[in-house]
């Protein structure tokens, strides 16, 4: 599987149709009120410089104006006076030959403007305007008035035609969580539909759907309204509302598809219990959907916290670099927000230096190269929810889990986004894994099918293509995995294992044991008597008490399958995990766990991996390959707090090695350490060829060319 990335700045122009690909490291500074009397032009100018920054994000208008704006109820600061702040630092910008992006958010305004234009405001079930609820006095816009289709529409026109900027940026530009009841929103919707607008008590309302669809289509309207307006005035510049992790799923493919040129996710840290590998993970999940499109990973200088919200605070400065470099590294371009252009504490600019610089180093070999792995996992969304705002159910922990269990076994891994699942996307891929990915349409189980007809393997778990209405539910993929599904998932269970029962590569590191710990949700399954090359090396111990002590002992012998392994004529293999093996990983982190999910994967490739990097510490991998070279990065995530979200300290790596496979026929290979700046020296054996690597902090990349 080969993925493509954005080029380096060097060859983009500025003002170029295809700016954005030249855009790899973003600054955003979001002002506030009282910033303009107090700006400091030639500090942020020279944080620019110094981090090497080619991108500006930049706070212009919509709920507050940082410009001279010449339209009425266009709210200025109230202490912009004669200045121009937003003018002075886009000035600053194209000085260092950066790119611009005006930032604007329509998603409140200000008591006077309220009064003056009533049918701009958002509105509850009994018709009243939403309140802003953390200022009084501050209303919620309806995104499908005349707020945002004239009066944003004019603000982007303006800063268009004013200043010299590539794209205009819409922050929280598609309105409250909510259905806007008022009397145009709802004439339109009932004239589009023939429904009423429903209600959030009754979530069984047949208009849900319907408001579902229409509500994604009027949003894309509008997106294409803006980009259409900017691009008038200045054809190379972009209107990019914000996506976030989302990106175009919840809008209307044909009509969005070609308006988002790049894609800028906001998740400005890990908070709770998110792991260290939480930023890379965010670029391959775009990959998996747009494999030829820039994303930018949009990072706080500050601590995240939804609760909380220290705004004004700066995160600990191991915690920034590690967001931005685990970032960079699987594809994420770095992009760093300050909120308020006044500085309390500077702490944060030295880290975010560091990063760009490291960035910046690596990015003639990683800004050029294609990522590409031999496993994927299949990024499944699942049904739609019942509201526009209801979460996905997606894979949750089944797939954090996964996730964790292959970046501890080192194995390297791209995603594949169910929606662009084909036999073209999974070119070059050995093994598909499915967390947990019920409900699969009959396109994608039939893909899967001749995945592995053509020699391709699966690794599965839990309710995988489990499909059907309660009571007659079915395994589709059963046939591929040599098993039919005799009783839906129950659970959840205590006290649950599974015995070795073969003698099958599955059950290696588990000498000593008879039995381990199963999953606390297990699905019923029996083999299909007429299914060959089937091996099942771990059964399902009845379930039996686990109290009071005294009862706590099996009745009988083990007896359903647990774990279904199967060897294809095609040369494909299978891994069918009848429990949530992910999800109980985890939530528990019992290491047996993580061992029989990264064993299944090893298993399912079927020989020696391309790439191995061998050593001990938590390490994130990503592989990259162009024509006779390919780059191995390898990223530090080894510190006291990996699984905790919050990093104070980074452990620096040693005896590390890297083993790569090199094509048939060559003999010899050179490469060099991109971070260190050295050659090393290459053992080339078997049609191998290893690198042993120095001490790793933050990041090293491997370039071997042959």
């Amino acid at each position: 599987m080969t993925l493509t990335h954005a080029q380096p700045s060097e060859a983009i122009g500025l003002r170029a149709p295809d700016w954005y690909r030249g855009a790899t490291r973003w600054t955003q500074l979001t002002f506030t009120d009282d910033d303009p009397a107090t700006l400091d032009v030639d500090f942020w100018i020279d944080v620019m410089r110094r981090s090497a920054s080619n991108a500006l994000c930049l706070s212009a208008g919509g709920y507050m104006a940082f410009y001279p704006t010449q339209i009425p109820w266009h709210h200025r600061s109230a202490f912009l006076g004669d200045t121009d702040p937003f003018g002075a630092l886009v000035e600053g910008a194209r000085s260092l030959g950066m790119h611009v992006m005006a930032r604007v958010d329509p998603h409140a305004i200000h008591q006077d403007a309220a009064d003056a234009h009533p049918e701009w405001l958002a509105r509850d079930e009994d018709g009243q305007p939403i309140p802003h609820s953390s200022v009084p006095g501050l209303w919620w816009t309806d995104p499908f008035s005349s707020y945002h289709t004239e009066f944003t529409t004019d603000v982007a026109r303006e800063i268009v035609r004013e200043y010299d900027v590539d794209a205009v940026f819409a922050n929280r530009w598609d309105g409250p969580r909510v259905v806007s009841h008022t009397e145009a929103t709802a004439q339109r919707f009932t004239a589009d539909t023939g429904l009423a607008l429903p209600r959030v008590a009754n979530l069984d309302d047949p208009a849900w759907p319907a408001y579902a669809a229409w509500h994604s289509r009027r949003l894309s309207e509008l997106v294409v309204l803006w980009d259409d307006a900017v691009r008038e005035i200045k054809p190379h510049v972009r209107f990019i509302p914000n996506r976030g992790a989302a990106l175009t799923r919840d809008l209307v493919p044909e009509l969005v598809d070609d308006r988002y040129p790049m894609f800028f996710v906001d998740k400005q840290g890990r908070s709770d219990l998110e792991p260290a590998w939480t930023p890379g993970r965010i670029g391959k999940r775009t990959r998996g959907l747009y494999p030829d499109r820039p994303v930018a990973l949009i990072t706080s200088v500050g601590p995240e916290s939804h609760e909380l919200r220290w705004k004004d605070s700066v995160a600990d400065p191991e915690e920034t670099k590690a967001l931005v470099v685990d970032g960079f590294a699987q594809g994420a371009l770095p992009w760093f927000t300050k909120f308020k252009a006044e500085n309390f504490d500077d702490r944060w600019v030295q880290p975010i230096v560091d990063a760009y610089r490291l960035h910046e180093r690596c990015e003639p070999v990683i800004g050029r190269l294609r990522y590409t792995a031999e496993v994927a996992i299949l990024d499944s969304r699942g049904p739609a929810g019942r509201t526009p705002w209801t979460p996905s159910p997606g894979q949750g922990a089944h797939e954090d889990g996964v996730y964790q269990a292959l970046v501890e076994a080192r194995i390297p891994f791209e995603y594949v986004a169910d929606e662009a699942l084909s036999a073209d996307r999974l070119a070059g891929i050995r093994v598909l894994v499915l967390p947990a990915t019920p409900e699969l349409p009959p396109e994608q189980v039939r893909v899967i099918e001749e995945f592995v007809a053509a020699g391709g393997s699966v690794v599965a778990a839990h309710d995988s293509s489990v499909r059907g209405p309660a009571g007659s539910r079915e395994l589709a993929l059963g046939d591929v995995f040599g098993v039919r599904l005799r009783q839906d998932v129950r659970g959840p269970l205590k006290n649950k294992y599974m015995a070795i029962t073969a003698d099958h590569p599955l059950t290696a590191g588990y000498e000593g044991a008879q039995r381990i710990v199963a999953g606390s949700l297990v699905l019923g399954v029996e083999q299909i008597p007429t299914a060959d090359g089937v091996t099942v090396p771990f059964r399902f111990v009845p379930d039996y008490p686990d109290l009071p002590m005294e009862e706590v002992y099996p009745r009988e012998e083990p007896s359903e399958p647990a774990v279904i392994a199967r060897e294809h004529a095609s040369g494909g293999r299978t891994v069918y995990v009848a429990f949530n093996v992910g999800e109980i990983y985890w939530e528990a982190l019992q290491s047996d766990h993580g061992r029989l999910i990264a064993g299944a994967v090893r298993w399912a490739l079927g020989e020696t991996p391309r790439v191995q990097v061998d050593g001990r510490g938590l390490v994130d991998l990503a592989v990259q390959e162009g024509e006779r070279e390919l780059a191995v990065n390898v990223v530090n995530l080894t510190n006291p707090m990996a699984m905790r979200g919050q990093a104070h300290e980074l452990i620096p790596l040693t005896g590390q090695s890297v083993r790569v496979r090199l094509p048939e026929g060559v003999q010899d290979a050179r490469a060099r350490l991109v971070v260190t700046g050295e050659d090393v020296p290459v053992s080339v054996s078997d049609g191998y060829a290893e690198v042993a690597l120095p001490a790793i902090d933050h990041l090293e990349v491997v370039h071997l060319t042959w």
